[in-house]
């Protein structure tokens, strides 16, 4: 046995055959290399089972270590110690005693040498070879050894030698390093350092394949940045790039952190945003979601107008704009009322139906005005794409939204009123049908999630209110079926005289430019206007004629003829040229065959005269006139009415066999159809085979039945307005339109007599000059072949005023 100064080790295993350089600094350490030095220079080198002792004892060192000299000795100005050791042979510590050296305390270590095995054979052979080209593999991967390390292992002919230069060189932990050197078979200790070798080449495998990832990614990522900043650098030379596009990504996402989006719209905002990031800036598909995400985030989410409830002031603001129109008036009143007191309701779906020129967009405008609300305007004529409703979808070239998302978005709120124009011009093809596409906006349980096809999010429509115009009621049911109908029938003349003094007038004023008291319209003026150069149910032909009276009077003031213009019933023709209309039909004698008839058209009321001759033939009756399907068998049922009933009217059936009947009703280019003239052809057949004239100051309308009644029509009002015009004194109504009457207006009953009439009968006792000879016709009798005694007088039925 022999005793050497012992080194205590950290973190290190010194194998023999190893040089290694060591700082020491503990002070027993010191005193133990001292001592070496002074001596033969041998010290035992023994690792620490904790590498944090700072004064281990026996139970703090492993039990084998390494007997090393000292080859070189450098002390540092700090104090500490660099030496040099070469491990020279293995040894087991078996005592330990604490001296007092030249240099201080120190360990002494009572050692026993451990002798090395030789082993040969072909085993060992081929575990030194494997060894070999293991450690070649590990010095390839490993950044710490160099390459040709495992070339100069192949010289060492010994197995234990070999195991202790590769363990020597392994990055292993200091517990299987001692382990290796505690072992004293050289091939168990190959076969060791062969099981470390092998799982650290899987480890520097694995980090290889992660840093040549990392290094791919990293160039490919440098390469990317350096492209763009060229091309920004590019595009900023072009003045085609501001530098923005690098924060485009911030403000997107500070717009949806702020919006008061839905869940499902931040959710696919959020998406689109995440794909945006990935995509190069350029790229088709990022344009794309660019655009997608601006009119997602572009439309008011969370934001409304602030609804006025001043019941009086949205009163005070319609009376203000329209002259007339109570009834609607009343409707929006009555829907800010229920507003005011509930604080929300369900945008209701008002359509406003009435001929051109009574004022329905004009009335959107101060229905919005009025409630405090955005106003936007769509026009539908002629759409026929269900696209424009509905938007297209994302997979189109150039696709956009619809209509509704994108008027949305200009309007700012998401509680505006939209204007749906001339919803019953809409069109249908091939690409869709728009007005089925409109059920699902105009349905209040519905459109709270209406989805357009390019957002394919649901937008919520249901605080939006929504006014429908049109001239007819000619659209598919279901869609009416959405919608609550308020009419606006034609003005009277005393209406339009109204309107023109409040509105029309001061407006064509202040467009021509002209200044306070250069012009005037007197009353009178303005009424021949309306009665001699319009005839219409609104009044855009009357402001046209205005604009004309004023553009003569702005001729004539700049050329110094005048200072200023009045127009009155004398001069009113110098400045609006020839009457176009003839005022009233009074004057005109009373005809045979010649009856004046009412019709409804889209533009209001019209005359709609009936004529009707005999000619030779065998009973048949023609038409022209361009009659429709229902009016031709309206005319063949007044025919065989006639026939029927021809004796108790003095009419020979004798007669139906020499002569034709031919029914005209002009203007000839225009189409006609409808039952509603059922009456008058009946009065023109019977004063024509009769001889008796028809009286020209009355006008009719009722659709007749083979047995002689008088049945109801639609279109009251525009039909007795368009009599009024025409200067008719009495119209025969149908007895079950008298509750109609009610809704006219009190000039319009005044300026007509106006007679309700349940049977044929009742309306040649009205309408013809004198009675024909007949027998007297009794209320009992139903079937219109039974003959009757004769009419009744003028006197025997009711006129109502």
């Amino acid at each position: 046995m022999n005793l050497y100064p012992l080194l205590p080790l950290r973190d290190i295993v010194v194998f023999p055959g190893m040089v290694v350089p060591l700082f020491v600094g503990r002070e027993k350490s010191v005193a133990a290399l001292e001592a070496a030095m002074a001596g033969d220079k041998d010290i035992f080198l023994l690792a620490q089972l904790d590498p944090g002792c700072d004064d281990p004892d026996r139970d703090d060192l492993y039990d084998t270590g390494v007997v090393a000299s000292v080859l070189q000795l450098l002390k540092l100005p700090d104090g500490t110690v660099r030496v040099l050791v070469e491990g020279h042979r293995r040894a087991s510590i078996v005592s330990l005693r604490e001296e007092q050296g030249s240099g201080g305390a120190m360990l002494i270590a009572q050692v026993e040498p451990i002798e090395p095995d030789e082993v040969e054979g072909p085993e060992i052979e081929g575990m030194m070879r494997s060894v070999v080209d293991q450690f070649g593999e590990y010095a390839k991967l490993s950044k710490k050894l160099p390459q040709d390390a495992g070339a100069q292992l192949g010289d060492i002919e010994e197995a234990g030698k070999l195991a202790d230069a590769v363990a020597a060189n392994l990055a292993a932990k200091v517990a299987d390093k001692q382990a290796v050197l505690s072992e004293s078979d050289p091939l168990k200790r190959l076969e060791m350092v062969l099981s470390f070798m092998e799982g650290e080449l899987g480890v520097l495998q694995v980090e290889r394949k992660i840093r040549g990832r990392v290094k791919r990614q990293m160039e490919k990522t440098q390469r990317e940045y350096y492209l763009n900043e060229q091309l920004k650098a590019i595009q900023s030379e072009l003045g085609g790039g501001d530098g923005e596009e690098a924060n485009e990504i911030q403000e997107l996402q500070e717009k949806i952190d702020s919006l008061k989006l839905s869940k499902e719209a931040k959710a696919k905002a959020q998406a689109e945003l995440k794909k945006l990031k990935t995509m190069q800036p350029m790229s088709a598909e990022a344009t794309v979601i660019r655009n997608y995400l601006d009119v997602l985030l572009g439309l008011p989410w969370g934001k409304r107008s602030k609804l006025k409830k001043d019941i009086a002031g949205a009163q005070a603001i319609l009376d203000a704009d329209h002259y007339a129109l109570d009834k609607v008036k009343d409707r929006i009143v009555e829907y800010l009322a229920v507003q005011a007191r509930t604080n929300k309701l369900k945008g209701p779906i008002l359509c406003l139906v009435g001929p051109p020129g009574v004022g329905k967009t004009s009335l959107g405008k101060s229905i919005a005005k009025a409630t405090g609300r955005q106003f936007v305007r769509q026009s539908l004529g002629g759409v026929r794409d269900e696209a424009e409703i509905r938007g297209h979808r994302r997979t189109y070239i150039g696709s956009l939204p619809g209509k509704i998302v994108t008027n949305l978005r200009k309007a700012g709120t998401n509680n505006p009123l939209f204007l749906l124009d001339e919803i019953d011009k809409l069109g249908q093809d091939f690409r869709g049908d728009p007005a089925s596409a409109l059920l699902e906006v105009l349905d209040p349980e519905q459109n709270a999630k209406f989805q357009d096809h390019y957002l394919e999010t649901d937008i919520d429509l249901s605080d939006v209110m929504f006014v429908c115009t049109a001239n007819s009621l000619n659209l598919p049911q279901p869609l009416l079926d959405r919608m609550e109908i308020i009419r606006l029938e034609g003005y009277t003349e005393d209406e339009k005289v109204e309107i023109a003094e409040r509105h029309l007038i001061a407006k064509q004023i202040e467009a021509h430019g002209l200044k306070a008291g250069e012009f005037e319209l007197t009353q009178a003026g303005l009424r021949d206007l309306i009665r001699y150069y319009t005839r219409e149910a609104g009044v855009r032909t009357l402001e046209r004629e205005i604009a004309r009276l004023a553009r003569k009077a702005l001729r004539q003031i700049l050329e110094k003829k005048v200072e200023a213009v009045v127009i009155t019933p004398d001069n009113l023709d110098e400045y609006a040229g020839v009457r176009k209309f003839r005022h009233g039909v009074s004057d005109e004698e009373n005809q045979v065959g010649a009856v004046t008839g009412l019709a409804w058209t889209e533009v209001g009321g019209e005359l709609l005269t009936i004529e009707s001759v005999t000619v030779p033939g065998k009973g048949a009756v023609r038409t022209t006139g361009k009659l429709g399907e229902v009016m031709s068998e309206s005319v063949q049922m007044a025919f065989s009415f006639v026939k029927a009933r021809g004796p108790s009217y003095g009419i020979k059936p004798s007669i139906f066999q020499r002569k034709d009947l031919h029914i005209h009703l002009p203007e000839g280019a225009v189409p006609k159809d409808g039952p509603s003239a059922g009456i008058g052809m009946v009065t023109a057949m019977v004063s024509t085979l009769t001889g008796i004239a028809v009286r020209a100051d009355v006008a009719m309308t009722g659709e007749v039945t083979l047995r002689g009644r008088v049945l109801a029509i639609g279109g009251l009002k525009e039909k007795l307005l368009a009599a009024l015009r025409g200067g008719i004194k009495t119209v025969l109504i149908p007895e079950e339109n008298r509750k109609d009457l009610a809704e006219i207006p009190a000039n319009i009953l005044q300026g007509l007599e106006i007679v309700p009439v349940a049977h044929v009968d009742e309306v040649l006792a009205r309408a013809l000059v004198s009675r024909p000879e007949a027998i007297e016709w009794t209320e009992a009798d139903d079937l219109a072949s039974q003959p009757a005694a004769g009419l009744p007088g003028p006197a025997s039925v009711p006129t109502a005023h």
